[in-house]
C-alpha cells in the first residue's frame, strides 16, 4: 500500500499552504473543498442555467446572483439606465455571456462585477458569489456625526420650539418660515 509520501501514488495530494495557513492548520481557501450543501447548491445551479448556446437576460441574472431584490427591479434599473454592460447601457432582455462586466449603481454607489457564470434561478448567497467576481470599489463610508433629530427614548413628542431647533441644525431655517408663510395665506 502506498503512502502520501511516495512519489507517483494515487493517494490524494496536499495542496501546497502559506505559511500563516499552515501555522493555524486550516487549508488554503482557494484550494477548499465547498461543504457539501454548498456543493449540491452549486450543482443545481448549473444544472438549472443556461445550455449550450442558451443566454440569460440581464435583468433575471443580477436578481439571480442576489445583486438586486427583485427581478422587476433589475429590469426598473435597467430601464433607468443604471445597469450597464461594457460600459454600455443595456435594456433589460440583453444577453448576458461570460466574461461580461456588469455595472449596476444603486443607493449612492457602484457594483462592479464580471460574469463568471450564467444562471437564471435564484440561488443561495453562498453559490451567487461563485457567480461573478466582485471588482466593486469600497462603499462610501457612512458619515461619523449622528444624524440631527434623534430624540432619547421616552422624551416624547417634539414640541414646536424643538422642531425650530432641529431645522435650524439641519439647515432648513429658510423651510420652516416659508411653511408659516404658506398657512398664513389666503
Amino acid at each position: 500500500m502506498a503512502s502520501e509520501h511516495d512519489e507517483g501514488g494515487s493517494g490524494p495530494v496536499a495542496a501546497p499552504r502559506d505559511g500563516a495557513a499552515a501555522a493555524a492548520g486550516t487549508p488554503d481557501p482557494k484550494t477548499a473543498t465547498p461543504d457539501p450543501k454548498t456543493a449540491a447548491a452549486i450543482a443545481a445551479a448549473e444544472a438549472a442555467g443556461p445550455q449550450h448556446g442558451e443566454s440569460v437576460r440581464v435583468d433575471s441574472w443580477i436578481w439571480a446572483v442576489r445583486l438586486i431584490k427583485t427581478r422587476s427591479l433589475g429590469a426598473t434599473a435597467c430601464r433607468g439606465g443604471h445597469v450597464r454592460v461594457n460600459g454600455e447601457r443595456v435594456k433589460p432582455a440583453y444577453s448576458l455571456r461570460v466574461g461580461d462586466e456588469v455595472r449596476l449603481r444603486q443607493e449612492g454607489w457602484e457594483r462592479v462585477v464580471v460574469v463568471k457564470r450564467l444562471i437564471r434561478k435564484r440561488v443561495g448567497a453562498p453559490v451567487a458569489v461563485q457567480c461573478y467576481v466582485d471588482n466593486s470599489p469600497p462603499p462610501p463610508p457612512r458619515e461619523a456625526v449622528a444624524p440631527a433629530g434623534i430624540r432619547d427614548r421616552g422624551a416624547g413628542r417634539p414640541t414646536k420650539r424643538d422642531r425650530r431647533e432641529m431645522d435650524r441644525l439641519r439647515g432648513l431655517e429658510g423651510l420652516s418660515s416659508s411653511r408659516r408663510d404658506a398657512g398664513t395665506r389666503p
